[in-house]
Order: C-alpha cells, then structure tokens, then sequence
C-alpha cells in the first residue's frame, strides 16, 4: 500500500480564542509537508426564535429579520476569515465562508476542494464517549478524506 503525504489541508475554524491550537497544528502540519492550506468558517442558518415579552407573549421573529441577522454573522466572519487568512498567509480564493449546517457544509467543502485533510477541533465534555465536539462527531461520519481532531481545552480546565 502507497503511502503519500497530504498535499491540500482544510481547516475549519469557529474564531473562538480556544481554537488556536487547532490553528496552530494545521498551520504546523502545511509547512512541514508544504500542503496548502485552505480555511473555512461556517455560519450556521439563522432559525426562527421566539421573543418573550413582557407578558411572556412571543411573536416570531419575521424572515426579513432571519436574513438580515445571517447577512450580518456572514460579514464578521468574511472580516475574521480576512485577518485570519492574512495572518496565516492564506491565499484569497483559499479563505472560505460558507452558511449552512456545519458538518455537512465542511464534507461538503472538503470534497468540492480537493482537500486530503481536514482539521477540526474538538472538546472532551464527558469522558471517552464526548471525546468529541457534536460538530467535529459529525463531520468525522461523512468525512471521505482523512480527518485530524485537535484537542480543545476548556477554560478553567
């Protein structure tokens, strides 16, 4: 069996300050195998909530107002998508930001790219059967290339 080193790495971040070891590790393994390095930032699709009044009376939230709230999260993440891939020295057309349901916009991506790995983070909640997050779990399932889940610690832990 041919082994071969990962040429196209993907990396899915969330911005969250715990990340950067995952960050870090994927950056890491790039230069080391001199993969490129593609990142992705997913949003997930804002659902309809309910807003408690003052009575405990709700009313959903219109599908103008949805849109509006994604249209917005969509534009932080392209500004922290921009710094990131900067920082990180990450090509333009390689600095993706997608909206959908997590998991399956990363398989998704991973796929359309090209990519030989995926890097993901993940947090152990509750022992060996939370090892991962819900998200890195789910990815982890469908996933048709290698995957990579980088250990997140908690704060405070």
């Amino acid at each position: 069996m041919e082994t071969r080193d990962y040429s196209h790495i993907l990396l899915a971040v969330d911005f969250e300050p715990e990340s950067e070891p995952v960050i870090a590790r994927a950056r890491r393994l790039c230069d080391l195998l001199g993969a490129r390095l593609s990142v992705l930032h997913v949003v997930e699709h804002v659902p309809a909530v309910v807003e408690l009044g003052p009575m405990g009376l709700g009313g959903e939230v219109s599908a103008a107002e949805e849109l509006a709230l994604e249209e917005e999260l969509v534009e932080v993440a392209k500004r922290q998508m921009q710094a990131l891939g900067e920082r990180l020295g990450v090509a333009e057309g390689d600095r993706l930001v997608r909206v959908g349901p997590t998991a399956r916009v990363i398989d998704e991506t991973a796929e359309a790219i090209g990519a030989d790995l995926v890097v993901v983070g993940g947090h152990s909640r509750h022992g060996l059967m939370r090892i991962f997050g819900s998200t890195a779990k789910s990815v982890l399932k469908a996933l048709r290339c290698d995957a990579l889940c980088v250990h997140i610690d908690e704060p405070g832990r």
